[in-house]
């Protein structure tokens, strides 16, 4: 059909990576607030409380425990997809910052993608970089490595 334009399985769905995305935010933010922290501290006191209820059993400890390792299980992945997202970010800042500054060396521009021997010399020629320019002069760019 003419003019007819194909949109996907579902025009305006959301992709199982941006629900994800969305509902990460949004349990990051609930997870890091004040009430997450009062609701904890709540239901570790009840938890505490019911323990003479239930003659500090076996199955009272095995609950407890459970629930905390799902959570912390569940929270490692949340806190990861987080700081990658800020990380990302970050370095598209700092790679923005770099392209408008005149004479700003292009060669830091993505250099998260580098490996650790190459991120540790391009430290160390910083680092002596800025010794020299603590003593009025700066070193050449042999030790930069980049």
């Amino acid at each position: 059909m003419a003019g007819h334009r194909h949109h996907g399985p579902a025009e305006g769905a959301a992709s199982p990576g941006q629900t994800f995305d969305r509902v990460s935010r949004w349990a990051t933010g609930a997870a890091g607030s004040s009430w997450a922290f009062i609701a904890a501290l709540g239901a570790t006191l009840l938890w505490g409380a019911v323990a003479p209820i239930f003659h500090y059993s076996d199955a009272w400890q095995l609950v407890a425990n459970t629930v905390t390792n799902v959570i912390t299980f569940l929270m490692v992945f949340l806190i990861q997809q987080s700081q990658n997202r800020d990380s990302i970010a970050l370095h598209l800042k700092l790679d923005e910052l770099l392209a408008s500054s005149r004479g700003a060396s292009m060669n830091l521009v993505a250099i998260e993608e580098l490996d650790e021997a190459s991120l540790t010399r391009l430290a160390d020629y910083y680092r002596a970089l800025a010794l020299e320019a603590k003593r009025g002069a700066a070193p050449g760019p042999e030790g930069a490595g980049a």
